[in-house]
């Protein structure tokens, strides 16, 4: 593998494999919300930073207030990092996935489909357990020399929701590094640029789309601004993320 494409996987094997193997980490079956913490504390019960390597430079994370709520904010200055929370979620029982986020400014030269330019002002990132014997030869060697490489298993599947600056709404985006990641564009262009967006996606209906299977399990949810590609400067803002279920007379989440 090509020293780009050792660090993008590494990058995603630290954000969905590297906390699955410390003692400490919390599991729960549902998302921990960040407005129910005060501005400038620690973060959120489940929420925890992660790094790419020490030769990385990370995205600045902080709770503050925003319209009365405690949101997150990312600072992104050449820099490639993001929070995640650990999962036990059913997609079928819980299939709508809704976040609200802001961006302050679209990063010009960001283009998903280009190695050299994928970053994105704000990614909604969802993992999926599942049967790894049944991934092709490419991708189960691609599997096992992430995991000499950084000392963690990569999951079965994992998608990623962008804001895109020119790819259509809905577009799904092949990784350039593994079949079993894919970008889905859930917001494009600039036209929305400076306010807060509600976003609602079913992840069980995105997921089949995208990989042309069921899902299995969701493992781990993260949010990541990354401009590392690009060197770009961006700052974007994260509400809370929770999964739904939708009945007849009210919405359930994912702790009932």
């Amino acid at each position: 593998m090509g020293t780009r494409r050792r660090i993008a996987a590494a990058l995603v094997a630290a954000l969905f494999g590297g906390c699955a193997t410390q003692p400490d980490v919390i599991t729960l079956p549902h998302v921990s919300h960040f407005s129910d913490s005060p501005p400038g504390s620690a973060l959120p019960l489940g929420w925890e930073a992660w790094t790419l390597s020490r030769f990385k430079k990370p995205t600045q994370y902080q709770l503050v207030m925003q319209d009365g709520k405690t949101v997150v904010k990312a600072s992104a200055h050449a820099s490639a990092s993001g929070l995640v929370h650990r999962l036990a979620v059913d997609p079928r029982r819980f299939p709508l996935l809704h976040w609200r986020w802001r961006v302050t400014d679209l990063i010009a030269t960001a283009d998903n489909t280009r190695k050299q330019t994928e970053d994105s002002p704000v990614r909604v990132v969802v993992s999926f357990e599942g049967n790894l014997d049944k991934l092709a030869l490419a991708d189960r060697v691609f599997f096992v020399n992430i995991r000499v490489l950084t000392g963690q298993q990569l999951p079965y599947a994992t998608l990623m929701y962008i804001w895109e600056n020119r790819a259509p709404r809905d577009t799904v985006i092949p990784s350039l590094h593994t079949s079993r990641v894919r970008m889905i564009v859930a917001e494009s262009g600039r036209d929305k640029v400076g306010t807060w967006q509600d976003v609602t996606r079913n992840v069980y209906e995105d997921f089949k789309r995208a990989f042309g299977e069921e899902p299995g399990a969701i493992t781990a949810i993260g949010i990541m601004t990354d401009t590392d590609n690009t060197g770009g400067n961006v700052h974007a803002y994260y509400g809370d993320i929770q999964f739904r279920r939708v009945a007849p007379s009210r919405q359930f989440f994912a702790t009932d």
